[in-house]
């Protein structure tokens, strides 16, 4: 089965984690078969000091 990586940035509470993580793996289970045991999916917080697009760093974005 996948293994799902997600960036994005701070702030999202455990619980938003939490409700992303189980619909990752619900909807996976659904369209590809297997069971959920076998979904991975790991979360990486970043920082917006360490993000940027098109040259620029989302800290420095309004």
């Amino acid at each position: 089965m996948p293994t799902y990586h997600v960036e994005m940035f701070e702030g999202r509470t455990v619980e938003q984690k939490r409700r992303l993580a189980e619909e990752i793996t619900r909807v996976s289970v659904e369209v590809l078969g297997g069971s959920p045991e076998a979904v991975e999916v790991l979360i990486t917080d970043v920082k917006r000091e360490n993000w940027a697009t098109g040259g620029k760093l989302w800290c420095d974005q309004k």
